[in-house]
């Protein structure tokens, strides 16, 4: 990379983190430019050199938070499709440690942003990821137990919204338990108290 575009990301990146800073503050209708640049460290030349509107801001900081978040799962699309293809039945399972792991090492880690997340769900865009995940990982699994198409949407909207409740209140206690023991009380609330340890495939 250039150092032009080096300078150029970084400052786009230092926008990016202002936004969510000031998004932990208030609604991103009241959110200006001024508070933008003063919270990054710009001046507004550099804001309309990098955007036209904070519309155009809030997009970047979309495909930032997803990009960080998305870098903490394999990245071998193929292999995971080829598994979920050739694997057994019985090794198939929705929520295991392989997903929750870098889910809420994600969280932990950027607890501060994350709730920022979740506050601002629509606004910021997370739903794009467990669309990607429903695609990915949720949808081939219905594919080989035939689960009929129709029913689909429903059947993860109640996976992903007890996993959004577990994880909310997690971050309510300051991520105050393990990511092992958030991982198992998802695991038993899916699978029950008998199957307190899940493989993954």
């Amino acid at each position: 990379m250039k150092n032009y575009e080096s300078k150029y990301f970084n400052t786009a990146t230092k926008m990016d983190l202002a936004l969510i800073s000031l998004l932990k503050k208030k609604s991103f209708k009241y959110i200006t430019v001024s508070e933008i640049c003063e919270t990054a460290g710009v001046n507004r030349s550099t804001f309309y050199l990098h955007y036209e509107t904070i519309g155009d801001l809030l997009n970047e900081t979309t495909r930032y938070l997803l990009n960080d978040f998305l870098s903490y799962f394999p990245t071998d699309t193929q292999e995971i499709a080829y598994n979920l293809k050739n694997c057994e039945l019985n090794n198939l399972v929705f929520i295991g440690d392989k997903h929750l792991t870098p889910y809420l090492t994600y969280i932990k880690d950027h607890k501060e942003v994350f709730s920022t997340a979740l506050l601002h769900n629509k606004t910021l865009g997370f739903e794009d990821v467990y669309k990607r995940m429903f695609e990915n990982i949720f949808n081939p699994i219905l594919d080989r137990f035939q689960y009929p198409p129709n029913d689909r949407q429903y059947v993860m909207m109640y996976y992903l919204n007890g996993i959004n409740a577990i994880v909310s209140e997690w971050l309510k206690n300051d991520c105050n338990k393990s990511i092992k023991e958030i991982a198992e009380i998802i695991t038993v609330c899916i699978y029950g108290l008998q199957q307190r340890t899940i493989n993954s495939y």
